[in-house]
């Protein structure tokens, strides 16, 4: 695939997850895919990303998630983000429900294997989000 179809493959990818539309997932990620929402935590196959994604953005009474920016090389693509959550529903971080909004910049590192999604790395603050959701 070229740097552009690698780069539209991953805003596809992050739009259906905007949408919430898991299901679209299954056509974009690769069999062997695997997704680490911190260095060492691995999320195994498209369902692994479905449960870790959907806990996460179900915390939310809304959410945007949309791509600032994307760099591409080889079957690498890294994506910048905003996340903005609104009204906290939830005790996902050990924080109870308090109806509070976060704001936060989110990278992601994504590789391509035969046209899909391999592997998908997130890097982002929690501190931050602990303190926007504590405070």
């Amino acid at each position: 695939m070229s740097l552009e179809q690698n780069k539209q493959l991953v805003r596809s990818f992050y739009e259906a997850i905007e949408k919430g539309d898991f299901e679209a997932l299954h056509d974009m990620v690769h069999k062997d895919f695997v997704f680490y929402n911190q260095v060492d935590t691995a999320w195994p196959g498209v369902q692994g990303l479905i449960d870790s994604e959907k806990k996460n953005f179900d915390s939310w009474e809304s959410y945007k998630f949309p791509v600032e920016a994307l760099i591409a090389e080889g079957d690498k693509v890294a994506a910048y983000m905003l996340f903005e959550g609104r009204g906290y529903r939830s005790n996902l971080f050990g924080v109870p429900a308090n109806g509070k909004n976060i704001r936060i910049s989110i990278m992601m590192y994504l590789s391509i294997k035969d046209g899909k999604i391999v592997e998908k790395r997130a890097h982002f603050d929690m501190g931050d989000v602990m303190r926007q959701l504590a405070s």
